[in-house]
């Protein structure tokens, strides 16, 4: 038996896309479309925020806003930010669902935790509409949560708590000691710690490490201890109460906080 009534958990690089890929070239693209060049890191730095949220703090990176404003003659404004915005999000509609594959071992821990009494929660940073993509992949593998909160749907996302309190009141779970936000990005912690709730933190699967399983295999033990090492330092300054590798290894760690 345990104390935890659910768990949440964030998409992509978390339950689906390992290593966090579907949204880094459409960044990438996305402003290219307006002349300025934007680097994979650029577009991984800000990751787990809600997207416009993203493209704004890209926007005011040193790098990419010199060359706005050497190309339009102005810093970026909000409203450049919602020009950029208005490319990203179909360009990321189309390609969401190619990076849907469910993590190895998510469908299995899912069930290993519906079968403890847990219920299954889910926020993202991504828009409605991109999720509208993901859901039925998801679903095709056997992964489908109680609800889902996405960055649109409230009028503040990560990493304020607002999310996590919908999951709460969709999955009528509480206190937030007894619900577990499972993330694998800096404002994904922050929005289960925000919220009151035990944070858990992915680190080889998601957005700090950007590697496929394929990719990992291929590296030495020393090589994937400080690819480790990195992410779980980046999960533990955002807040996280523990790091684990994968939602693969989360059943077992639900059964170790809930000995005694």
């Amino acid at each position: 038996m345990t104390h935890f009534k659910a768990a949440v958990f964030d998409w992509a690089g978390t339950m689906v896309d390992f290593g966090s890929f579907a949204p880094m070239g459409v960044f990438v693209k996305a402003f290219e479309q307006f002349g300025i060049t934007a680097t994979i890191e650029h577009a991984r730095g800000p990751m787990g925020a809600p997207k416009w949220d993203h493209i704004r703090t890209m926007m005011d990176m040193p790098e990419i806003a010199s060359q706005w404003e050497a190309k339009y003659g102005n810093a970026p404004s909000d409203a450049d930010v919602d020009k950029v915005y208005e490319i990203f999000v179909p360009m990321n509609e189309k390609v969401a669902a190619d990076y849907a594959d469910l993590v190895p071992g998510g469908k299995a821990a899912i069930d290993e935790l519906r079968a403890m009494g847990l219920k299954i929660g889910s926020t993202t940073g991504y828009t409605r509409s991109i999720m509208e993509n993901v859901l039925p992949v998801a679903a095709a593998q056997g992964y489908e949560p109680d609800n889902l909160v996405c960055s649109d749907d409230l009028p503040e996302g990560r990493p304020g708590p607002l999310g996590m309190y919908k999951c709460m009141v969709d999955l009528v779970a509480y206190p937030p000691a007894a619900i577990i936000k499972v993330d694998d990005t800096e404002p994904g912690i922050k929005e289960g710690v925000a919220a009151g709730c035990v944070t858990v933190g992915v680190a080889m699967s998601g957005n700090a490490v950007g590697k496929t399983p394929e990719e990992l295999a291929a590296l030495s033990e020393e090589e994937i201890a400080a690819l480790r090492a990195n992410a779980t330092k980046i999960l533990k300054d955002a807040g996280a109460d523990h790091v684990i590798d994968s939602v693969a290894d989360l059943p077992d760690l639900v059964r170790e906080l809930s000995k005694g």
